[in-house]
């Protein structure tokens, strides 16, 4: 059996190849002394490959990449990347507001490609402690491979609406792979439940007619209206470490609040996004060429009921209290992600300290609190939206999360993470 390793990462997602790419790339004399290797059950690294619609954009700066905030040397820069795929100066001359996800996608799987310590094809069926070492056991007739740490980054399942899990299948899906879906909405009623980035991603790509022209679309939010993200200057410093410090260790009740009224700063609707779509639909009513589009925010989904080949929904328009009804062929459901522990995680649950809503609990490392966190710790990213902030989720801080926990495994700062004072005075 081969030595254990230092850190094994479960899941190879953008947050966990941070981390590998900041291992292999550490500041000049400060190569921590760690053996490490990531894994995932996919073929290869692709990035949200049933998302990448055409035209859509990140919400986030190519400077926030995978290793430029906490080291700028790193070979593994979105700005590198440009370099080697010699499009640096085209790329300035694009003077773009947003780079689009295919690109950033050819990026990560660039990064992916070069570093040693990603193992695909690594379907992990389950995960036991033996009182030294975790032992994770893979579906293959290899050996457990044993570590003395972990970092949890497989990501979360999408959400699906309870009155929407009985139909779910070729006519009834969520949204989070639809551009791998042969679709064919060619004269059929479209419902899209969802009022965020994916769903309006999802209605742009239909009113260009990307799998043909349907009869009809209703776009269902809960939200009181299509509202955009938040992207302003003040409302950025949520994504700095001198906000987190700050919101930390913060009464629970309250971070639940603030994470609420932030709720625009990470899941709003870019504006780009909205303009694009009001445009079309303006030029639509001025050619008169346009199939019909309903606008529907305000609507909370109640049930659904299939009758032959067709879906009604019904809901309640939080406005005014009406019970109301449309009906589809068709139902797109950008819902979403759900938050729940992976499944790999049962034998260990007995062990874990949980939230009153049944999540990990993060210190200020991202260590989950166990009972042998003392000797074997594990690290989550993606899992601490109530206790660091609206930033955990998004890849705004993803380098400095990433050094933060190799520095804390390491016993040493390898990597600065250190911060000047920032425009805003939190608490004083």
């Amino acid at each position: 059996m081969t030595a254990p390793l230092d850190l094994a990462g479960i899941g190879i997602g953008p947050f966990n190849l941070s981390i590998a790419a900041l291992l292999d790339s550490p500041p000049h004399n400060r190569q921590p002394r760690l053996q490490a290797r990531f894994f995932d059950r996919k073929p290869r690294f692709d990035w949200h490959p049933g998302m990448l619609l055409p035209g859509v954009r990140l919400q986030t700066s190519f400077l926030k990449d995978l290793v430029t905030g906490v080291a700028p040397q790193s070979p593994y820069s979105f700005l590198q990347f440009l370099v080697s795929q010699r499009r640096f100066y085209q790329f300035l001359a694009a003077e773009l507001p947003a780079i689009s996800r295919v690109e950033y996608g050819q990026y990560l799987s660039w990064a992916a490609e070069q570093l040693a310590s990603l193992h695909f094809d690594s379907q992990l069926e389950t995960l036991d402690f033996d009182g030294d070492h975790f032992r994770l056991h893979f579906s293959d007739d290899r050996q457990p491979v044993m570590a003395r740490h972990l970092c949890l980054g497989t990501g979360k399942p999408p959400w699906v609406p309870d009155c929407c899990r009985p139909h779910l299948g070729s006519d009834c899906f969520h949204a989070i792979g639809i551009a791998n879906r042969a679709l064919d909405l060619r004269g059929k009623r479209v419902a899209i439940v969802g009022g965020g980035q994916s769903g309006a991603e999802v209605l742009q790509a239909i009113l260009d007619e990307h799998w043909g022209r349907p009869a009809q679309v209703n776009w269902l939010s809960r939200r009181s209206n299509f509202a955009p993200l938040d992207e302003t200057p003040f409302t950025n410093e949520y994504f700095t470490p001198q906000y987190i410090a700050a919101f930390f260790d913060l009464p629970g009740a309250v971070k639940q609040r603030v994470v609420e009224e932030q709720k625009l700063a990470s899941d709003g609707i870019s504006p780009a996004t909205l303009k694009a779509i009001y445009r079309r639909l303006y030029e639509g009513q001025v050619r008169g060429d346009l199939f019909r589009v309903r606008l529907m925010p305000g609507r909370e989904l109640q049930g659904m009921a299939r009758q032959g080949d067709t879906y009604r929904l019904a809901y309640r328009n939080r406005l005014d209290a009406t019970q109301q009804q449309c009906e589809a062929e068709v139902v797109i459901l950008a819902t979403g992600f759900s938050q729940q522990l992976p499944a790999y995680l049962a034998p260990l649950r007995e062990c874990l300290e949980l939230d009153d809503s049944g999540q990990l609990i993060l210190d200020q490392h991202f260590q989950v609190q166990w009972k042998n966190m003392a000797t074997n710790r594990i690290y989550a990213v993606n899992a601490g939206r109530f206790s660091h902030g609206i930033a955990e989720p998004q890849m705004s801080l993803m380098c400095w999360r990433s050094a933060t926990i190799i520095n804390h495994l390491a016993g040493e700062e390898i990597f600065d993470t250190g911060q000047g004072t920032g425009m805003v005075d939190w608490r004083g």
